[in-house]
């Protein structure tokens, strides 16, 4: 009878068959490979800007939010730019809304992202403070899951899962969830992943994916996860 990898408690996530070619998945030394993989690549946007002193929960959901849709290596320098002149909710919610879609010049949709920038800075600072709920931020205009999720986790520090499109792809790789949308996925992981890890997988499997668990001919060849992963889907690797 063939050895499967531990049950899930969310019914999402099947048991995946073992392989004779596949230690059993441990999921501690998975993390473990992840930072020795991921030491040398560029840092996902949020942690980056949290390592260069924009790590406050107000400049964290900003930064998100600017994020959506918009590449790491676009987002950090547009945040730059816009942190340079606004870092707080009473700041921001003073600059014009044409300076401030000049500065978001390069995201995506820098129009509908002012807006919404402008109409949760304004909220905030009548509050005095960010909200620090998953429900709290999604009543913020323009928040949803994942940039609520990044918030808790980068700007105050709280267990929070936040999935895009790397995470999702590369868990379901793993085999470690069986799962068809990232909301799927954030609901499997919060039920399966120890939460020490709920803000770093993000932080790890961004730059992961980008750079060695590519969507496109993945290099498994030479990851050093090979042993772990079940390769699932994986039809053509690098």
């Amino acid at each position: 009878m063939p050895r499967t990898l531990p049950a899930a408690a969310d019914p999402l996530r099947p048991a995946v068959p073992d392989r004779p070619d596949k230690d059993p998945f441990d999921i501690d030394l998975v993390f473990r490979l992840l930072r020795e993989a991921t030491a040398g690549l560029p840092k996902a946007a949020m942690f980056e800007l949290r390592d260069r002193g924009h790590g406050t929960p107000f400049e964290q959901l900003v930064a998100a939010l600017i994020s959506a849709r918009t590449r790491d290596e676009t987002t950090t320098p547009v945040c730059l730019r816009l942190f340079a002149r606004a870092r707080t909710p009473e700041a921001m919610a003073a600059v014009p809304e044409p300076e401030l879609v000049e500065l978001l010049a390069g995201a995506t949709f820098p129009e509908p992202k002012a807006r919404d920038i402008l109409a949760l800075s304004r909220r905030i600072a009548e509050a005095g403070a960010v909200p620090d709920t998953m429900e709290g931020l999604q009543a913020l205009r323009g928040v949803g899951p994942k940039i609520a999720a990044l918030t808790l986790g980068v700007g105050f520090g709280r267990p929070a899962i936040s999935v895009d499109i790397h995470v999702h792809r590369i868990v379901n790789r793993w085999g470690y969830v069986a799962t068809t949308t990232p909301e799927r996925t954030m609901q499997a992981l919060a039920a399966l992943l120890p939460q020490r890890y709920w803000i770093e997988i993000n932080e790890r499997l961004v730059p992961f994916g980008k750079a060695i668990c590519t969507g496109m001919r993945p290099r498994c060849g030479t990851c050093l996860l090979l042993r772990q992963c079940r390769q699932v889907g994986v039809t053509r690797p690098g």
